[in-house]
C-alpha cells in the first residue's frame, strides 16, 4: 500500500475492508455473509472457495467463478488470518472472523 510522507498509509485498512464489501455486496445481491476456505469441494487439492448466506440464513447462488473470485479477494486483503479453518465476512460491518468463532456469536 502507497504510504504518505509521513509514513501513514494513503488508504487506512477499514477503508480497503469496507470498499471490498460494497463490491461483494454489488457482486453477489442478497447475500449477508461469505464463508471462505481454502477447500473448494469439487476440488482435491486446495483451492481458495466461498459461499454466500442471505438475511434468513438461505444459501445464495454463486456460480465457480463469483466463488472463486470473492475467496480470492478476500485472502488478499486478509493476507494474514490463519487460512486453514473457514472464515466469515460480514458484508455489514466489513469484519472477517474464524467460523467456529462466529458460531459462538450466535452466526
Amino acid at each position: 500500500m502507497l504510504a504518505t510522507p509521513s509514513g501513514i498509509p494513503a488508504c487506512p485498512e477499514t477503508d480497503r475492508q469496507h470498499r471490498l464489501a460494497a463490491q461483494l455486496i454489488d457482486m453477489i445481491p442478497g447475500a449477508v455473509t461469505i464463508r471462505v476456505s481454502l477447500t473448494d469441494p469439487s476440488q482435491a487439492r486446495p483451492h481458495p472457495h466461498a459461499s454466500a448466506k442471505g438475511e434468513a440464513g438461505e444459501t445464495v447462488e454463486l456460480s465457480r467463478t463469483a466463488a472463486r473470485v470473492a475467496a480470492r479477494w478476500i485472502l488478499r486483503v486478509w493476507p494474514e488470518a490463519y487460512w486453514t479453518r473457514p472464515h466469515i465476512f460480514d458484508l455489514a460491518d466489513a469484519t472477517l472472523i474464524r467460523s467456529d468463532l462466529a458460531a459462538d456469536r450466535g452466526r
